[in-house]
């Protein structure tokens, strides 16, 4: 694992000038974050393009982190962008490459270079040609979304007609676009906007973009604070500190939305990287925009100690826990109860069902950057071509954390459901 000590306050003078409406984080709270961030990159794991945006946009550069990710983000591209990267993850390779001030048209490694734009324009119209037929885009109007953004950051082609569904879709009275994916869409639309001549797109971008922005104050007035959910928080930070003038000249109360982020003892990783742009006033329009020159940093790297920690023993909690099908096959319901040590999380509580009963409570995980994804249970696989996945839920509500990440409570019954989306 890679160990940096970062220059925090040298971090926050470069970067703490941007904040929108004057909302900063606190220089102890940014201090925190990036070194979990840091913490979080293992050179035996697959390297997390959001990370190596947000330590960008955050300032943090010159580290050995910093510099690692990069070399590695250019690696698993050059092997992966022509397989099985999906369009949202080459989005996020190219705007963390932009980050980095380079050209993701050429990306070079391992002897070889690949024109990742190229790639991202390509995978792009699958989505909007899957959208055209069926309604809905190849993965989800999120990539789609990331898609654009890229496009349209990068000063490549492409981005104009995904930009149109996208402010089609968040202003259709039929549509539940998550505050996540409203966030990047806000983004990238704002984007086009600044881009585009063609009036009737404009105002089409406009009102679409007052939209969001005014949703996301809205609910933020109605949840003293909170938009979504604490994981969707950062996104839609990031959106309403991008979007001023599409919500003006209603205000926004920033120290409100930020005094909810600080309530939250932030541990995921990608959660982080989402959040840690809009606590020192950026966001990931900004990705095009640094000046790498100014802001690399040239400190002093030295090891951060090795924290060590005592495991506390804690009391067994009971967790029921089922499993549903009524989509495909023969359907199925299957529910069981399991003791797991206090404090542990679901991923553990799925592992001692399985233990109990391989036959019935068997699953596979892949590994995702936002941690385990649950992908197959009782033999069940989810499948992207009909839109199948397994969703998890706690009293009829889907979880908000992942199951590498949720803890169980005492008693709680937590649900696989196989759903659609």
């Amino acid at each position: 694992m890679l160990r940096v000590a970062f220059g925090i306050g040298v971090l926050l003078a470069l970067v703490g000038g941007t904040a929108t409406q004057g909302c900063v984080a606190p220089q102890d709270l940014v201090s925190k974050l990036l070194h979990r961030l840091e913490k979080s990159v293992k050179k035996d794991e697959s390297p997390n393009p959001s990370v190596l945006l947000a330590m960008n946009l955050a300032g943090a550069r010159g580290t050995n982190t910093q510099k690692w990710l990069l070399h590695a983000l250019q690696e698993e591209a050059v092997k992966r962008a022509h397989k099985d990267m999906t369009s949202g993850e080459v989005a996020l390779y190219v705007l963390a490459l932009l980050s980095s001030c380079q050209d993701p048209r050429h990306v070079h490694a391992l002897g070889q270079t690949v024109n990742l734009l190229r790639v991202l324009q390509q995978k792009t119209d699958e989505e909007m040609a899957t959208l055209e037929v069926s309604g809905h885009p190849k993965t989800t109007l999120y990539s789609l979304s990331l898609d654009t953004l890229g496009l349209c950051l990068s000063g490549a082609s492409g981005y104009e007609t995904p930009s149109v569904a996208l402010a089609k879709e968040v202003l259709s009275p039929d549509s539940h676009v998550s505050v996540d994916t409203r966030a990047v869409a806000a983004l990238a639309l704002a984007c086009t906007y600044d881009h585009i001549n063609l009036h009737d797109v404009r105002d089409l971008l406009q009102k679409a973009l007052s939209t969001v922005t005014n949703g996301f104050l809205n609910e933020q007035e109605k949840q003293h604070g909170m938009i979504g959910n604490i994981y969707s928080m950062g996104l839609a930070l990031q959106a309403l500190e991008a979007t001023v003038k599409f919500y003006a000249p209603r205000k926004w109360n920033c120290a409100q939305a930020f005094s909810v982020v600080y309530s939250h003892d932030y541990r995921q990783p990608m959660a982080i990287a989402q959040v840690l742009p809009a606590l020192v006033g950026r966001s990931y329009m900004e990705a095009a925009d640094l000046d790498c020159a100014s802001t690399t940093l040239h400190l002093p790297l030295s090891l951060s100690p090795e924290l060590s920690t005592t495991e506390v023993l804690r009391a067994p909690i009971t967790v029921h826990y089922s499993i549903t099908n009524n989509l495909r096959g023969t359907p199925f319901s299957y529910t069981t109860t399991v003791q797991v040590p206090g404090g542990s999380t679901l991923l553990t509580v799925l592992q001692k069902a399985e233990k109990q009963n391989p036959q019935t409570f068997s699953f596979q995980t892949e590994q995702t950057s936002w941690g385990p994804m649950v992908v197959s249970i009782h033999g069940l696989a989810a499948n992207s071509d009909d839109r199948t996945y397994w969703q998890f839920l706690s009293a009829g509500d889907p979880l908000s954390e992942g199951v590498g990440s949720y803890k169980p409570r005492d008693g709680e019954h937590i649900q696989a459901v196989f759903s659609t989306y």
